[in-house]
């Protein structure tokens, strides 16, 4: 089944169309890349998708609800997590720390049950502690478990920021460049990762990523969006040799070269 449907969506700023008429799927228990040139409209989509910002026209729906439009916050508890081309971890807490911060409703943020229920404060708290500890060493991060986030190499917060929707009730994880910033022996682990979370744990992913090695061994299938708009999606070996998807990249000259792999940024 579908877990998510984009419907002819749409998102202009001002008057530049940053997203225009972009439709497809994305179906229950898949790692879908999404690829495509600089400006292509790919973080803009994201952005729509989990609540940062409406779209100007067009649905989204996910698990066959109609969730256009609804804010960050609602789709968190709905199960859309996404992570950031640039990790958002708390710096001056311990990797620790930084994933025992995810679960909403925790009874310590409730001050009636802070004063009057400090056992039950304990025992949540502790429950929530053992998650931790389980995503750490399931990471194999147990090493830098107690290091302040903010001295963790590249590499490191990225897995650190899976783990952090691993505290949470995820199904559909959106990962905006999981490979940007990561040596390739820590790109190598993040790749085992991530499908080790769709093969074990029933994570469906997105991921918007430049590097092609890493959408090749992990990504079926592939849309590729251009100019705002999804100029096709498929096997990653026909997208790849796509003349539309060459030409985006390359320019005119290239139908009769090969993407290798794109570098760069979305610069949306």
């Amino acid at each position: 089944m579908n877990l998510l449907s984009i419907q002819s969506l749409c998102k202009s700023f001002g008057g530049v169309q940053a997203v225009r008429d972009c439709s497809f799927d994305i179906r229950e228990g898949t790692i879908t890349g999404l690829i495509g040139p600089n400006g292509a409209g790919k973080t803009t989509l994201f952005n729509m998708v989990a609540g940062a910002f409406p779209p100007t026209g067009g649905r989204i729906f996910y698990n066959g609800e109609d969730v256009t439009g609804l804010s960050a916050d609602r789709l968190f508890h709905k199960g859309i997590v996404r992570t950031f081309q640039i990790p958002h971890e708390f710096e001056k807490m311990t990797a620790l720390e930084n994933l025992m911060m995810v679960p909403p409703g925790q009874d310590g943020e409730n001050l009636f049950r802070s004063w009057f229920m400090p056992r039950a404060v304990r025992r949540r708290e502790d429950a929530v502690r053992r998650q931790a500890e389980e995503v750490l060493a399931f990471l194999e991060l147990t090493h830098i478990r107690d290091q302040l986030a903010g001295n963790l190499s590249g590499g490191q917060k990225k897995l650190l920021e899976l783990g952090r929707t691993m505290m949470t009730d995820a199904r559909l994880v959106l990962l905006d460049e999981p490979g940007a910033g990561v040596n390739r022996t820590l790109l190598a682990k993040l790749t085992e990762m991530i499908r080790n979370l769709r093969d074990e744990r029933g994570y469906t992913f997105c991921v918007i990523e430049h590097d092609m090695d890493m959408i090749s061994s992990l990504c079926d299938p592939v849309v590729c969006m251009a100019g705002g708009s999804v100029l096709c999606q498929g096997a990653f070996t026909d997208v790849r040799n796509d003349p539309r998807v060459l030409e985006s990249y390359l320019g005119s000259a290239a139908h009769d070269d090969k993407v290798a792999a794109p570098a760069g940024g979305d610069s949306r």
